[in-house]
């Protein structure tokens, strides 16, 4: 099976673009590159029916984050804080980091 790669990683800043929290912004919480999918933190979030069992001893509703397409975010740059599409560059050292496509910055920690 092919690798898969999605463009944001854990912990960036992302605005939804698409869906029924179009224009929200949130921090991505886990990244699913086999499905292409991410889970953004207070967005979608669903009720899920929880059954009492041994790790979670009270039952009930419960929200639940689920996952969106990473097709439908689009990452927010930390320097002009604008949503931005991503550029690749290689730097002296031979690493390669994400830049922004509208302030050049790096976006690499």
């Amino acid at each position: 099976m092919a690798l898969n790669k999605v463009h944001v990683r854990k912990g960036d800043t992302v605005l939804i673009i698409s869906g029924k929290d179009k224009g929200k912004r949130g921090k991505i919480v886990n990244v699913l590159p086999d499905k292409n999918k991410v889970v953004v933190e207070s967005i979608n979030v669903a009720k899920k029916h929880q059954k009492p069992s041994g790790k979670v001893m009270q039952g009930g509703i419960v929200d639940r984050e689920m996952p969106l397409a990473a097709s439908d975010v689009m990452l927010v740059c930390p320097k002009c804080g604008e949503p931005t599409r991503l550029g690749s560059k290689v730097l002296e050292s031979g690493e390669a980091v994400r830049q922004c496509k509208r302030c050049g910055e790096t976006i690499d920690r």
